[in-house]
């Protein structure tokens, strides 16, 4: 398997046992030097009691105000360190997800790219070679004096074909063992040849057998009827006769397996009264290197590509058929919002900290609810559009941030603060437009928060 398809490198996964450890020995240290810290602060307070024994009116005075203020802190911290567990655990939890996510997203890329990639089929146009005495002349030394020679020399020369009318039939195989698809190929092609020439009568007919083809049966090559026979092994060039004027017809014939592609190569020549029908019997199918067909048939699951030039036309690219799959889109988007996602609950806690009273059974009710829908989009994300499922999610979670409110007031600005705090930045993370969703997001949080405390701080005013 690819490195790529292994997980986000750096981030921690918890599936791994050494970052497991890891992470515990962390959480040991750090819980032993809050202990240590809050244990120390108490000391200190009791050393200054201890010290203004004989005065009591300022130890009672010094002591009740440092007990009460002692007492709120280690209220604050019970809320910090709660918060501090969530974070950190949630962070880990989030990592985790993410390096899953990543590594299913790669994965199915992986797979895709195995159903469509592979070796080619690459049929190559036939040629029509011949060869011709030519002229030339060259110096010579005779006797002491330069003297030019004119000599002729033989050189090869190819001759367009006047006429190609070629069907070739595509099924697939697919779940093949070692290999994803397969294309089974069927090719006839009938070639018409025009002696346009007036001196040569002598040909050679060359056409070779397809590129990358894992297995071919059935290879022919006839002359108006009759089978040509190789002079040599692995030499396709067919020797033939043809008198000035005349015309005579080829036609090719094979069966082949390949990979997931089949292409037509013009091999630089010039086609004239070309047409070459594909016919795929399966789907998805689309036509190869961007060169559009005349005409496309679909009947059933079986598509019918055309291309027909009743002209010289000159085609650089091959064309042919290859196996279409569906684009994917939208890769990376669940991992970094899994990244994301304990800021995204910092800044929703910190809403209902400012806006509500909150006790810790709150806060650790409203972690455990915030996480598990993240968990649960993950997982829904990968079978239907993660943007829906988190439409669906958040109805849920708006709906139990309710019962966060003391009253009908308070529940209400705990929907509030749910929605731009939770359920806004989660869904802009999940769409194109994140930065104006968040910006939104941002917005209305501090819209909220300045009606919620100035409208109260002008309403306690007006009672007075």
């Amino acid at each position: 398997m690819s490195p790529t398809a292994q997980g986000i490198p750096g981030l921690p996964d918890l599936t791994h046992p050494h970052e497991l450890v890891q992470f515990g020995t962390q959480i040991l240290k750090g819980s032993l030097l809050f202990v240590f810290l809050v244990i120390a602060l108490g000391v200190a307070i009791a050393l200054i009691s201890f010290s203004l024994r004989r005065q009591t009116t300022e130890q009672a005075v010094f002591f009740g105000e440092w007990a009460i203020r002692y007492s709120q802190l280690l209220q604050g911290l019970q809320h910090l360190a709660l918060i501090l567990v969530l974070l950190v655990t949630g962070f880990f939890l989030c990592s985790t997800l993410s390096n899953r996510y990543h590594h299913w997203e790669q994965a199915m890329v992986a797979q895709v790219v195995e159903s469509v990639a592979g070796d080619k089929l690459e049929q190559t146009a036939p040629q029509v070679r011949y060869v011709t005495q030519e002229p030339y002349t060259y110096n010579t030394q005779v006797k002491g004096k330069i003297v030019t020679v004119k000599a002729t020399q033989p050189v090869t020369r190819f001759m367009n074909l006047t006429g190609s009318q070629i069907q070739v039939k595509l099924d697939q195989s697919v779940d093949v063992k070692g290999r994803s698809t397969i294309y089974d190929v069927d090719y006839a092609a009938d070639y018409k040849v025009v002696n346009q020439l007036k001196d040569i009568s002598s040909f050679f007919f060359e056409a070779p057998p397809p590129n990358g083809s894992s297995v071919i049966e059935g290879y022919k090559v006839e002359r108006e009827g009759n089978r040509l026979q190789q002079t040599n092994p692995g030499d396709y060039g067919f020797p033939f006769r043809l008198e000035p004027g005349q015309e005579t017809t080829f036609r090719v014939t094979y069966k082949a397996q390949s990979g997931p592609r089949w292409v037509y190569s013009a091999a630089g020549q010039f086609l004239s009264k070309f047409r070459l029908i594909a016919t795929a019997n399966f789907s998805p199918v689309e036509f190869a290197s961007g060169i559009k067909p005349k005409n496309t048939k679909v009947e059933g699951n079986s598509t019918q590509f055309t291309w027909t030039y009743d002209d010289n036309v000159s085609v650089k690219n091959p064309f042919g058929v290859f196996t279409n799959t569906k684009p994917i889109r939208n890769t990376g988007i669940i991992p970094r919002l899994l990244l994301l996602a304990p800021a995204v609950f910092l800044w929703w806690i910190l809403l209902l900290y400012l806006s509500l009273p909150m006790s810790l059974k709150n806060v650790a009710i409203a972690g455990g609810i915030f996480f598990a829908c993240l968990l649960t989009l993950t997982y829904l994300g990968r079978l239907i559009n993660a943007q829906l499922v988190w439409v669906m999610i958040s109805l849920i979670l708006v709906a139990l941030a309710w019962g966060l409110g003391s009253n009908r007031r308070a529940s209400i600005g705990a929907i509030v603060c749910t929605i731009t705090g939770a359920v806004l930045p989660v869904f802009g993370l999940l769409v194109p437009l994140s930065g104006l969703t968040l910006s939104l997001a941002a917005l209305l949080s501090v819209v909220w928060l300045a009606i919620r405390h100035w409208y109260d701080s002008y309403s306690l005013q007006q009672q007075r």
